[in-house]
Order: C-alpha cells, then structure tokens, then sequence
C-alpha cells in the first residue's frame, strides 16, 4: 500500500503524461473531435488503477465519439505510461467523462438569472423607499 503522498504524485504525474498524449500522442480522429482536458486523475492506494476524468467540450455527439475514441485508446496509453512513468505495475487505465464543469456552470446561468429577476424587484422597492423618505422628510420642514 503506498503512502498517500505518494499516490497524490502519482496521479499528478499521470495527469501530465495523458494530457500531453491527448495533445500529440493520440491519432485517431475522434479523439480531436471535441476539445478534450484531463481534469483529474484517481488512483488506487495500491497503485493498481487509474480513473481519468475528462471534460469534453461541444455537442453531444462529439463527446460520445471522443469517449468512444478514448477508450478504444486504452490500452496505447497504458503502454505510453509504461514507457513514461517507472512504476513496478502500470496501472490499468479507465477513461470517465467529467460533466462538473457544465453543471457549474449550468448552476452560476441559473443564479445571474434569478439575480436579473429578482433585481427590477429591489429597484422598485429601493424607489419606494426613498419616496417615503422624501415625503417624510417634506412632511418635517
């Protein structure tokens, strides 16, 4: 069992190496269909497997080819990260689509919209109030 420490460098580690395959490493076509980023890397305490979540940029057809090009690729960038990384074991590699990034920002659309909504709300009651307080204030003199 490796040190936690040591698990978190090899991950790093891993994540460099795949992200520069993707840039110039991968040949096939349908990996370059959509724009493709490592965004983090999980592996075992054992060293023994690597989940490699990626985010993929544009239609939903282009990330399912993507995906479908990436894990037809497995076994290259496994022997890649072989060659690469000295490690006893390569660990075996799994490809997982990370949507985190859309749904943030799915969540952050969804909050400038109610703020755009809610904001005619408080001008108008912003104005009333000052109102009031004109009119209060005229009411004294």
């Amino acid at each position: 069992m490796a040190t936690n420490r040591r698990v978190s460098r090899v991950a790093e580690l891993i994540k460099r190496e795949v992200s520069q395959m993707l840039l110039n490493g991968i040949k096939d076509d349908r990996v370059g269909t959509g724009m493709v980023s490592v965004t983090d890397v999980d592996v075992s305490g054992d060293l023994q497997h690597a989940k490699i979540y990626v985010s993929i940029y544009g239609t939903e057809e282009a990330k399912a080819e993507t995906m479908a090009g990436l894990k037809s690729a497995t076994g290259y960038v496994r022997s890649e990260l072989g060659a690469r990384v000295r490690l006893r074991r390569t660990p075996e590699v799994v490809f997982i689509e990370d949507r985190s990034i859309e749904r943030g920002t799915k969540v952050l659309t969804l909050l400038n919209q109610l703020r755009h909504e809610r904001q005619p709300e408080s001008l108008a009651q912003e104005n009333e109030d000052t109102f009031k307080e004109e009119e209060k204030s005229s009411w004294e003199d």
